[in-house]
């Protein structure tokens, strides 16, 4: 996993905060979709959609995390 340690931790750190929580108000997209998963009614593509583009960054800083702490 080479290619996740040539990640800065800067860019995934504003990264998580900026496009796993907007919009801000009233509710990030993330928490909304998230929650639309667990209810089971996450059936649109768009929604889909939007449940990646907003889940990216955190998960991949999520990753960063758990790799440098279990691995290295």
């Amino acid at each position: 996993m080479s290619w996740l340690n040539k990640l800065p931790w800067g860019m995934l750190i504003i990264g998580s905060l900026l496009l796993g929580l907007a919009p801000f108000v009233p509710e990030p997209h993330l928490f909304e979709k998230v929650r639309m998963l667990f209810d089971g009614s996450l059936h649109k593509p768009m929604d889909i959609f939007d449940l990646f583009m907003h889940g990216s960054f955190p998960l991949l800083l999520l990753l960063k995390v758990i790799y440098s702490i279990i691995i290295k």
